[in-house]
C-alpha cells in the first residue's frame, strides 16, 4: 500500500484591515470581576487568506465601510484593495469560509460572487431567526448582510455544515460556539504544527492564556469550553493559535512584503510563534 500523499503546503495570511482605541472594560467580559485598574485596549481588525500553488482560501471577509463608520472603526486597507495588492482576483475564489455573522467578519462577502460560502448550520440558523433581532445580538450584525447569506443560500452557494467540514486537503473548518452560536475556527494542517485561525473564538491572546471571555458572548461554558481545548493543544505543541483581533499577531510573525508595513503577518504550518 502506498502511503498517503502529504497535505499541500499553505502559506496564511493574517491581513489587518481596521482598527480601535478603547479601554479594556470595553472588551473583556465583567471586567471589574478582576480586580486590576482599567487601561487601554487596542482591538484590530483582521481577516485571512489560505494560499499555495494552485488555490486560494479566504477567512472571513471584514467589515464594510459603512458599517465600520457606524461603528467608530477606522479602516485602514479596503479587502478588495489588499487582494489587489496580492494579485488575487475574487471572481476566481473558489471558497469563503464565514466563521461567524457578525457585521466584521461578513461585511465584504460581496467580492465574491462565485464563491461556495461555507458556515457553522447552527450560526446561519441563529442570525436568520427572530432571535437575532434583539439589541444585544443584532448591534453586531447588519441586516443587508444577513440577505446576502440567504441569497448565497437560494443561489446554492452556501454549504452549512456541522461539526465541522473539510474546505481543501488540509484546511478544516470546526465548529466550536461560544462567541456566537456557530463560531468556527479553522485549523490549515501541513507542517510541523498547525495554524490555527481563531477568529473569535479567541479575540486576544490575554483572553486565552488567563480566560478572561470577551464582552460579547452567546453561550459562556462553551467558550470556556473552547479555550480550554485550544490551549490543551497549544501547550503540546500541535497548534500555532492566531486570534482575531491581537495587534500582537502582527508582532509574532513575520511581514508580508507584498502589503505595507503594519497590515500583514504571514504564517505557515511550520512556523513557530
Amino acid at each position: 500500500m502506498e502511503p498517503p500523499e502529504p497535505a499541500p503546503r499553505w502559506r496564511v495570511l493574517a491581513i489587518r484591515i481596521g482598527t480601535r482605541s478603547t479601554e479594556r472594560s470595553d472588551v473583556y467580559l465583567n471586567y471589574g470581576l478582576y480586580g486590576e485598574p482599567d487601561g487601554p485596549a487596542t482591538v484590530d481588525y483582521f481577516f485571512w487568506i489560505i494560499q499555495n500553488n494552485e488555490s486560494t482560501v479566504v477567512v472571513d471577509t471584514g467589515f464594510s465601510e459603512e458599517a465600520g463608520r457606524k461603528r467608530g472603526r477606522t479602516l485602514l486597507m479596503h479587502p478588495s484593495d489588499a487582494l489587489a495588492r496580492l494579485g488575487i482576483d475574487p471572481d476566481q475564489v473558489r471558497d469563503v469560509v464565514v466563521t461567524h455573522g457578525h457585521y466584521d467578519h461578513i461585511g465584504n462577502l460581496g467580492l465574491f460572487p462565485h464563491a461556495r460560502v461555507h458556515m457553522a448550520e447552527s450560526e446561519y440558523s441563529f442570525w436568520t431567526s427572530p432571535a437575532a433581532r434583539h439589541t444585544q445580538f443584532s448591534y453586531y450584525s447588519e441586516e443587508r448582510e444577513i440577505d446576502y447569506l440567504r441569497a448565497c443560500a437560494s443561489e446554492g452557494r452556501l454549504h452549512l455544515f456541522t461539526g465541522g467540514t473539510s474546505i481543501a486537503p488540509g484546511i478544516q473548518a470546526e465548529e466550536v460556539g461560544g462567541h456566537t452560536p456557530g463560531q468556527a475556527v479553522v485549523r490549515i494542517a501541513g507542517g510541523d504544527r498547525d495554524v490555527l485561525l481563531a477568529s473569535d473564538a479567541v479575540h486576544f491572546y490575554e483572553e486565552l492564556e488567563r480566560d478572561m471571555p470577551f464582552t460579547a458572548v452567546s453561550d459562556l461554558p462553551a467558550m470556556y469550553a473552547a479555550f480550554a481545548s485550544i490551549r490543551s493543544r497549544s501547550g503540546n505543541g500541535e497548534q500555532i493559535v492566531v486570534p482575531g483581533h491581537d495587534p500582537d499577531v502582527l508582532v509574532r510573525f513575520p511581514a508580508c512584503s507584498q502589503l505595507p508595513a503594519g497590515c500583514c503577518a504571514v504564517i505557515t504550518p511550520s512556523a513557530s510563534s
